[in-house]
């Protein structure tokens, strides 16, 4: 097989694990896709593809690219509607191997294609996870007609890419629903709440406290995720709960009546934490007198929480990689192999994809534990729910001194102000250290510690909240050359790329690349993502380029 045969192999898979990593970073579905049909252009050589979907009794474009979807939807660019809405009706792929030969796509041919001569074809595949369909995805493709070009390989895999977009579609409005439910039923727990001046919960999350926006997102995802074998990902700063989202997703589980076992790895030596983990033999190592189960076979049948996973050595790293994928492993000092079943979820605070980029995070390991990822706000993301908290803390305190402690309306306010940057692990003890030094049975302003200047947290962050933990496309494993980052220095609270491209070089890029952004990214060593932001700080317009 000459070479040429393995790269026409080697792409299309290589375009499928790219469009899979685009789907599952992030819930902005609009962008996922278009994204997807960037990865089409810039790996496959297809042009112009748009996405279309039902919504409600009528087909919407929601994606394109090679065109501007302004265009489009305004039907200045005559998009073949009428033909993408027989394949949805029918199920039945659309291929065309000269557009020019098609009259329910020759307006569409004459506007939207100049191609030197080369021929055209054109490809339309339904959307669906069942039988009836609920969208398609069109593209076109040159190709020249001396060469061997085989239609049916094209179809087959952009039947196996419009599979994937139906899964994350159905995914997504999935999650749109369960959300605006939680939202609808978030909004009657608060104002019950106001009512009672209790705390409440959220449905299924007992213990997990608040109504806002983002932890109903948050709420949903897990409600959602948990009933799956999938392993989970909890990202987040320090303090935003990620122990409890864990036991919530075990409760919310089917593993529900079997062990939940958790595991901080940072709290352990690699030699420690492999016993901790995987049990030793008696006589494994000195001090060894008896045989001992690990970790991972106490919690058979349930969940092992990992906490702070991203401290874990390089070596251990290794060991780790193969119960994940195999489910099987040895004692220390042992040769017995043990298989388990334990669904993983995993939390930390750090930047994996940086530490994967510095080598100092397994790429595949990152892989294996980055399957679903759930992202948890930062107290101040989260409106409303501080004073919530701090009542529910409070009435904690009550139970445990005998106590019969209230706060005042004005402390309650004081405590919203906060940035909080150690979040809900700060704010339970701001709350005990106020309540202990209290005198009254109302906690006013001056109970509060920054109220008589001895809280160190604005010291202690120099007046300044920690940078969220952001969501990044996971890096490719051989990363082209980067740019040299410009000198204006770039914004790390929204930057997803940690730097900001020079506007100049941004455009010769662009244009460079017909307006695909994602075959700028590969130029630029970036993301398509990152290459989006950069554009929107710059204020370039992709459809006037």
């Amino acid at each position: 097989m000459s070479n040429k045969d393995n790269d026409d192999l080697a792409l299309p898979m290589i375009g499928l694990y790219e469009i899979s990593k685009v789907l599952g970073a992030t819930l902005d579905l609009e962008q996922a896709l278009h994204d997807v049909l960037n990865i089409l252009s810039s790996y496959l050589g297809m042009r112009h593809g748009a996405i279309v979907l039902e919504r409600g009794d009528a087909l919407e474009i929601v994606a394109v690219a090679g065109m501007s979807l302004k265009l489009v939807r305004s039907k200045t660019i005559p998009y073949p509607l009428e033909a993408v809405a027989r394949v949805i009706a029918t199920a039945i792929p659309m291929v065309v191997p000269d557009i020019g030969d098609e009259p329910m796509l020759s307006d569409y041919a004459e506007q939207t294609l100049d191609f030197d001569g080369d021929s055209v074809s054109f490809f339309c595949v339904p959307i669906r996870t069942s039988a009836k369909p609920f969208g398609a995805l069109s593209v076109e493709r040159t190709w020249n007609p001396s060469s061997r070009y085989i239609f049916e390989h094209d179809l087959k895999f952009l039947s196996m890419v419009a599979t994937l977009i139906a899964q994350s579609v159905s995914l997504h409005n999935k999650l749109t629903a369960d959300r605006e439910r939680l939202l609808e039923q978030n909004a009657r727990l608060q104002k019950r709440m106001e009512d009672t001046g209790k705390p409440v919960s959220v449905q299924g999350l007992n213990d997990v406290i608040g109504t806002s926006p983002a932890m109903a997102q948050v709420a949903a995802q897990v409600r959602q995720a948990a009933p799956t074998k999938a392993t989970i990902l909890l990202r987040g700063e320090s303090g935003t709960g990620k122990e409890r989202i864990a036991h919530a997703i075990h409760t919310l589980s089917p593993r529900a009546a079997k062990p939940f076992v958790k595991v901080n790895c940072a709290a352990l030596s690699e030699t420690l934490l492999e016993s901790e983990l995987f049990g030793h033999e008696r006589g494994a190592f000195t001090g060894a007198t008896t045989e001992r189960k690990g970790r991972f076979e106490m919690a058979s049948g349930g969940t092992l929480f990992l906490d702070e996973i991203g401290e874990i050595s390089p070596g251990f790293q290794a060991k780790l990689l193969r119960v994940l994928q195999e489910g099987e492993f040895e004692r220390v000092g042992g040769n017995r192999t043990l298989k388990v079943d334990v669904r993983i979820v995993a939390a930390t605070n750090r930047d994996l994809e940086t530490a994967v980029q510095q080598g100092a995070f397994r790429a595949d390991l990152y892989y294996r534990l980055n399957v679903v990822p759930i992202f948890l706000p930062p107290l101040r993301d989260r409106g409303g729910d501080i004073s919530m908290l701090a009542k529910h803390f409070l009435e904690a305190f009550n139970k445990e001194n005998g106590r019969h402690l209230s706060f005042s309306d004005k402390a309650l306010k004081v405590l919203e102000t906060c940035a909080f940057p150690g979040n809900v692990r700060e704010l339970e003890n701001c709350v005990t250290r106020a309540a202990t030094m209290a005198k009254a049975e109302t906690i006013v302003e001056i109970d509060l510690a920054c109220r008589r200047d001895t809280c160190l947290s604005s010291v202690l962050w120099n007046k300044r909240p920690p940078p969220p933990v952001k969501a990044q496309p996971a890096p490719d494993p051989e990363p082209e050359p980067v740019a040299p980052p410009a000198p204006e220095a770039a914004d790390p609270d929204t930057d997803p790329s940690g730097r900001l491209i020079d506007r100049e070089m941004l455009l010769q890029t662009m244009e460079r690349c017909a307006g695909v952004q994602a075959k700028a990214a590969r130029l630029l060593g970036l993301t398509p993502r990152q290459i989006g932001y950069a554009l929107k700080k710059h204020g370039i317009e992709v459809e006037k380029l």
